[in-house]
């Protein structure tokens, strides 16, 4: 008679059950949910006095100055670059966030009126066709010798 599979301490212990949890694809990381961080954005308002503080610390001559401003405010040497051009090139009106993607061809009025003109194009060439059949109709009626019953429309 076979022997009973005894259990020992070892087989349950906290690092054998992890163990299992890796074999199957579970790992601790994957079980947290951490939410991930957003990307920061910067209003008009703080792009100008980040502008300002970076003008005033190459003015300041000290070594390292913008250097310090950019690893205190968390920013890239880049940004600076990017919004500088823009204020040179709009204004202030230039540093507002701006949508991302291709610029829309047609505004809305545009778009509107472009599918007004469509569908009036498209019901045209139905009374055309509706008028072509009406045609036919009284030929066909004439043809065949049968009195067309009178409208009230046709006057």
């Amino acid at each position: 008679m076979p022997k009973p599979p005894q259990v020992s301490d070892h087989e349950n212990s906290p690092a054998k059950s992890e163990h299992k949890q890796r074999d199957r694809g579970l790992s601790g990381a994957s079980l947290e949910s951490v939410a991930p961080k957003r990307r920061r954005q910067f209003g008009p308002a703080e792009r100008l006095r980040l502008l300002k503080a970076a003008d005033a610390a190459i003015a300041s001559g000290e070594r390292g100055a913008l250097q310090a401003l950019l690893r205190r405010e968390g920013i890239y040497s880049s940004h600076i670059f990017t919004w500088r051009r823009q204020l040179a090139a709009r204004g202030s009106a230039g540093l507002t966030r701006q949508k991302p993607g291709r610029k829309p061809k047609l505004d809305g009025k545009d778009r509107e009126l472009l599918a007004l003109t469509k569908r009036n194009a498209a019901l045209e060439r139905k009374l055309r066709v509706a008028n072509a059949l009406i045609d036919l109709q009284k030929k066909a009626h004439e043809i065949l010798g049968i009195a067309l019953p009178d409208s009230d429309e046709e006057s």
